[in-house]
């Protein structure tokens, strides 16, 4: 059911799963390959660099913990767009749909913790004559 561009490839013999994960204005392209430990690499950085806060990290990381494949995997991720939490959650979206297509088993504990659902909530536009989307100036009577 995912229309996403998803793929699985082997690129110069290693083994990846690609998916696309969004936020907000934020998309994230991530590849997820075996590994003996996790490692990840955001933009060319590691995870601690590129989000600073543990909250952050724990966003990125909630759907390994949640499908219990903690250390199983190595994650590259190019995001682009919006701030470093919609990023984050960009990310978090991106490795889920992976895991769906390496273990279809996952999808039912994915789907109920709610990791693959794109957050489609996103900054209202501003109309004219308001001050922002619905923030009218002050009414005065006289």
């Amino acid at each position: 059911m995912i229309k996403e561009p998803v793929k699985m490839s082997d690129h110069k013999d290693t083994k990846y799963i690609e998916a696309v994960g969004r936020r907000k204005t934020s998309a994230a392209r991530v590849r997820i390959s075996e590994a003996s430990k996790t490692s990840y690499s955001i933009n060319g950085k590691a995870l601690e660099v590129y989000f600073p806060t543990k909250e952050l990290q724990a966003t990125v990381a909630s759907p390994f913990v949640t499908s219990k494949v903690v250390g199983k995997f190595k994650v590259t991720a190019m995001a682009k767009g919006g701030g470093v939490a919609s990023q984050a959650d960009a990310v978090r979206h991106g490795i889920s749909r992976a895991l769906i297509i390496h273990d279809a088993e996952l999808r039912k504990t994915l789907k109920k913790a709610g990791l693959l659902k794109r957050d489609p909530r996103a900054k209202e536009r501003r109309k004219f004559g308001l001050k922002k989307a619905r923030k009218a100036p002050q009414w005065s009577k006289r």
